[in-house]
Parts: structure tokens; sequence; C-alpha cells
């Protein structure tokens, strides 16, 4: 899973090191979520992709599975944080053709297995593991709150920002999942297409007021 590698925000930090077995976890740990959801993420799955040893995981992981995947979801999720983040500062239709570009990579490298790790624990981990639900919800909530000021920052009013925000994290991260159905990223380009066609709509209806209609 080369995306999550990318993060910048944990991986040279002493607690996990790039290269680590510690890190090997967490990432087979994420890859597996990405895949088949919480639910579906074992120790014995992590240990094979990982290539750790069995006594490593309560070396690494004192509380066990809970932990491994509580630390994996916030690392796969600091992972397209950063990618959010980071383009948030050049503009809405820059953030978009940026997550679309992370999406598109991500897709194609693991031949349509890899969905979203944050949508797949919001959705599926309040009967396995309660708290994943509440770092999913967080994590959405920063995606919300940077697209928020970035559409804001582009001259738009809070509220429509704040819909905007709403409706890009709804249609891509939906389109992520359509493609992973379809095994392709068609999906994903489409509703990139139609959300850049909104925000250019939205953005002349600003400048502009709405265009008279002659009867």
């Amino acid at each position: 899973m080369p995306p999550v590698e990318t993060a910048t925000a944990t991986t040279d930090s002493p607690r996990v090191r790039r290269g680590s077995t510690r890190n090997k976890m967490l990432l087979s740990a994420a890859e597996v979520m990405r895949e088949r959801g919480a639910a579906g993420v074992t120790i014995d799955e992590v240990l094979v992709r990982s290539g750790a040893p069995r006594g490593s995981v309560y070396y690494h992981f004192p509380d066990g599975r809970n932990q491994l995947l509580t630390e994996a979801l916030q690392y796969a999720g600091e992972s397209i944080t950063t990618v959010i983040d980071e383009a948030a500062r050049h503009g809405s239709l820059s953030l978009v053709r940026q997550f679309v570009e992370f999406w598109d990579r991500t897709l194609t490298e693991s031949d349509f297995t890899a969905g979203c790790p944050v949508v797949a624990a919001a959705i599926g981990s309040s009967d396995d593991i309660p708290a994943l639900t509440t770092i999913a919800t967080d994590i959405l909530d920063h995606w919300r709150e940077a697209l928020t000021r970035t559409f804001t920052s582009d001259g738009f009013d809070e509220r429509d920002a704040r819909s905007l925000a709403m409706t890009c994290i709804a249609a891509l991260e939906g389109a992520v999942i359509l493609s992973r159905a379809f095994r392709s990223a068609d999906p994903l380009h489409a509703a990139a297409e139609q959300m850049e066609f909104l925000i250019k709509s939205r953005e002349f209806v600003r400048r502009n007021g709405l265009p008279s209609v002659n009867r």
C-alpha cells in the first residue's frame, strides 16, 4: 500500500520509524483494513504481510488487536489528511484534483482492492471496536473543516463553503467505492469532473449572480 508510506506526520517520529517492525505492522494492518474493513483485520494476516515474528505483537502493541487497529487507522488517516492539507493551500480545485490523483494511484496500484480505511471504520466498526468509529469521525471532520476553510478562502460564504465541503467528501468517497466495484477509475474521474463543474458554477454565480431567464 505505497500511498500510506507518504505520510510525513508519523513515519519519522520516534514512535513509528520507517522500515521498523512496528511500522511494517501498522502498514500491513492499514492495508488489510482498506481491503476488508476493520472486522477483516486479523493478527495472523498482519504477521504474514509484515513478516513480523508473532512475539512482536504484544511487544509493540501491549493492548493487542484493538491497539493495532486504532493506531493503523490513525496512521492511514494521517496519510490522506496530509494530501488534503497540502492541496488545500492551493485552492479548492487543486484540492479536488490532488485528492483524485491520490485515489487514482491508490486504486490502480492495489488493482482496485484498496478502499478508504476511514470510511470503512466509520460505517463498520461500532460492534467490533467502538473507538474506531470515533477516530474515523474525527478524521472525516478534519477533512470537512479543511475543505470548508479552502472554499472560504476562495471567497464563498461559510454556509456555501461548508455545503460544498460535505458534497466533495460524499461525492469523491462514494466514487472510490464505485471504482472498486467496477474495477475502474472512471467513476472517480466522472465525480471529479462534476465537482469541478459545480465549484466553477457556484463561483460564477457568486461573482455574477444568477443569470436572468427571458420568457
